[in-house]
Formats: structure tokens, sequence, C-alpha cells
């Protein structure tokens, strides 16, 4: 059973959430601010944090501040009313996985845990196996059926398209905007505009062209989904 730490000032909110988790199967440990939940993290294994922003004491920014800059890399889903693009890019920037504003849908917030678990599992192993392909983290490479794609050991990507082909891969099915892939994979401030994604994407297209096991799909208005094919 994953235990997840809810950082939430607000007790009904905290409440409210902690009975959802409960109901998937989830383990919730509860914290009022950010100094409680380090406090709880030093007594307990936590798989994931659902943090609230705008709290007493330590707020979520600096506590997911204090995290990153310790190295710790646990999944952080910031859960907040603060909605502005401003309040997500300094999220992001900082350091956390993923940003939801209140009020949330619950099968969609258990939908991203489940995501976010799954994408901390494969950080850890450093590593992504989408059928008979598999991402190398470390090396940027890529290699299909067991054998190299176009040259000994695996077919190394440029950092950029590696990045984002391990990103729509680690999310099946999930739709990623230009500008939330803009602005995990690219920095904050490059003078690249969100076309750059575009550019990326059907490099990568004509790359894994003849790939049966995963394919890139464009939604049109929104941006990218990776659908795996087996």
């Amino acid at each position: 059973m994953f235990n997840i730490l809810v950082v939430e000032d607000d007790i009904n909110t905290r409440r409210l959430m902690c009975a959802v988790l409960e109901r998937y199967g989830y383990h919730p440990i509860t914290a009022t601010d950010g100094v409680d939940a380090l406090e709880q993290m030093e007594r307990k294994h936590v798989d994931l944090v659902i943090l609230d922003i705008m709290m007493p004491k330590m707020d979520g920014y600096e506590f997911t501040h204090v995290l990153r800059q310790g190295g710790n890399t646990l999944p952080i889903l910031m859960v907040t009313a603060k909605e502005t693009p401003a309040d997500k890019h300094k999220g992001f920037i900082i350091g956390t996985d993923d940003y939801m504003t209140k009020p949330v849908d619950e099968e969609e917030m258990i939908l991203r845990i489940a995501a976010l678990l799954r994408r901390s599992r494969i950080v850890s192993e450093r590593r992504l196996t989408v059928g008979s392909t598999v991402l190398y983290y470390d090396s940027l490479t890529v290699r299909t059926d067991g054998e190299s794609i176009g040259a000994p050991g695996g077919m190394e990507l440029p950092q950029k398209e590696f990045l984002l082909l391990f990103k729509l891969l680690s999310y099946p099915n999930k739709i990623f905007t230009r500008r939330q892939l803009m602005d995990e994979i690219w920095d904050m401030e490059s003078e690249s505009d969100e076309r750059t994604v575009d550019v990326h994407v059907s490099r990568l297209r004509d790359r894994f062209r003849d790939n049966t096991d995963f394919e890139i799909i464009t939604v049109r208005g929104l941006g990218y989904k990776a659908v795996y094919l087996k």
C-alpha cells in the first residue's frame, strides 16, 4: 500500500482527501503545514505528497524548495486554489511534478496520483519500457526488440527529443499542451516558442515511424499525447 502525505491546513479538505485516498486503496498521512510535513517524513515512509500552497509556518512553495534543495525527488502534486499561470510556473520551477486547482475532480486526482507513482518508479529505475522499446534515461538512448536502433548501443537522441519522448511515454493517453511541454522540458527563460514542440514531435515521428509499440497523437486544438499500441 502506498503512503500518501496530505499537506493541507483546512481540516475539511484534508478529511475529504483522506477519505478519497482510502477508498482507492491508498494510506493517507496528514500534516497541517510544511513544517509538520517534514516532521512526518522523518518518522514515516512517504511515497507521494499532495500539497496545498497557502499554509502557515511553511507554505507549499517553501516545502517543495526544501525537499528539492536536499536532493529529495519524492513526487509532489500541488492542489491549490491559486490558479494563475504565474502560480503554476512558480510551482514547476521550484520542483512540483503536477498541479491541480481546487475544487478537484476526485477521479482525475486519483489518475494523476497513479501516473506520478508510476513515473517515480520509472525515474528510480532510470529507464522506461514500452513493449519492446526501452528508453535509457542516463544515456538518452533508445533500443527496440533488444537490438540497437540505428547504431551500436542504441539510438542516442538529442536531449530535448529524448526528454519529450520520455515525458509523453511516461503518461500514456495524457494530453499535454505545448505550453506544458515547453515549461517542463525547455528552460523557462528560453526564447524558443511553442512551435519548437511541433518540430521536435515531427522529428520523433520520423525516427520512430516504423515502431509498433507507441504512437504520438496530435490532439487538435490542445497538444499531444502518446498511446501504447500493444
